[in-house]
């Protein structure tokens, strides 16, 4: 077993998006290293907070940092700072809310192939370059990004140094962590804490494996994008090589034996809620036009429902998105085949309100205690906002 030390950054991202650990070479008992078609189990022992340093924050970024989910509904940059009591975060911008984390690495992976690293790069550059065309979702999430494809700008390539012939080929190649893909990487699922075990496909000697983005907290779907409680953590990891695993137990979903994904399996410690108020949505955007079956549609539907409901309890619209980003809210696709519309739900638990949210007879109550200030730390825009360079918007 090997201790992982996590360090998060906490200055403005702009394209720097993840600082990681690694990539760590693996070997078994007899120092023979992971070898590619070989299968990674990695088990989670322990996590937590640097100690020290138990507080982390929830945050989205401006649309022309990125933006999030909903961005062109919450177009500005907002953050809310969280203290850590053991188990417990709380906020002063987010007051009357207080709850268990689930603390989780938002990365885990291993490095991909030459060949595994062309075909991510080929897919994701035809994606930014046709997409636009032919996604119908860039009606309803127009300001962001379609991919995030390989450049200098930003990137941190370890000790290798920058601005030599070397580096800038590698940055023109590497692809960036800020989706999952076949390796693992950015998956963000808050499941994976104490006593989980992933299992990753290995694609080169050694599988150097990488992980990072420690997250105290994360609702389901992370929301705001930069929407766990981002903080400074460690891990404590055990590591054992399954030989051939790959091709025994993972099956591939596409041309090659490469187009695979990991196992995951989760751990037994998580927050009980036993009262939840549950938000529906379906594929009907917010100017009403009907889509098919599309559950990302529908979920932001949810999402939106959810937050205009809850701003009715003393909070404001930008309070509520990054709570729904960060608290254990439960995510589901509950129906994916009653033409044409998916039903995506958002589960929020009642019991980190210090108040009763649930619809009554009566009006909303009013009064003093539902007065939540201070708001969001919140920037903003003067006059008109400008157009956004991303190449989703222009529809």
């Amino acid at each position: 077993m090997s201790k992982i030390i996590i360090y998060k950054n906490n200055r403005p991202l702009h394209s720097t998006v993840h600082y990681l650990s690694g990539p760590i070479k693996v070997v078994d008992e007899q120092g023979i290293p992971a070898k590619p078609g070989d299968l990674l189990a990695v088990e989670i022992c322990n996590l937590g907070p640097l100690p020290g340093d138990e507080w982390g924050y929830t945050a989205t970024f401006d649309r022309e940092n990125g933006g999030g989910f909903l961005t062109d509904h919450f177009p500005c940059a907002t953050k809310a700072i969280w203290y850590f009591e053991g188990i417990y975060a709380y906020s002063p911008h987010i007051t009357g809310v207080r709850f268990p984390g689930l603390t989780h690495p938002g990365i885990i992976g291993t490095a991909p192939s030459m060949e595994l690293l062309k075909i991510w790069n080929e897919r994701e550059r035809e994606l930014e370059e046709t997409g636009l065309q032919s996604l119908k979702l860039c009606e309803v999430l127009h300001t962001r990004p379609l991919a995030k494809l390989p450049l200098t700008e930003g990137c941190l390539l370890g000790q290798i140094q920058e601005g030599t012939p070397e580096w800038k080929k590698i940055a023109m190649e590497a692809a960036r962590t800020i989706p999952g893909r076949e390796n693992g990487g950015n998956c963000d699922i808050k499941n994976l804490s104490r006593g989980s075990k992933i299992y990753l496909p290995v694609f080169v000697d050694g599988a150097n494996l990488s992980t990072g983005d420690m997250h105290f907290s994360q609702g389901d779907g992370e929301v705001t994008f930069c929407g766990a409680i981002e903080m400074s953590g460690f891990l404590d990891l055990k590591c054992e090589i399954i030989r051939g695993g790959m091709k025994e137990y993972l099956t591939p979903m596409g041309p090659t034996p490469l187009h695979v994904n990991p196992i995951f399996e989760i751990g037994p410690v998580e927050p009980r809620f036993s009262e939840w108020l549950v938000f529906e949505g379906i594929s009907v955007d917010e100017s009403g036009g009907q889509h098919y079956l599309d559950a990302t549609v529908a979920y932001k539907r949810a999402v939106l429902n959810a937050i205009d409901y809850l701003s009715k309890f003393g909070y404001s619209k930008e309070q509520v998105y990054l709570l729904l980003s960060c608290c254990p809210c439960e995510g589901r696709i509950s129906g994916i085949v009653d033409s044409p519309n998916a039903v995506a739900t958002l589960a929020v638990p009642t019991a980190i309100f210090d108040q009763d949210i649930r619809p009554k007879s009566s009006k909303v109550p009013v009064g003093p205690r539902l007065v939540r200030k201070p708001d969001v730390l919140k920037c903003s825009y003067e006059g008109n906002l400008p157009t956004t360079e991303n190449p989703g918007a222009r529809i």
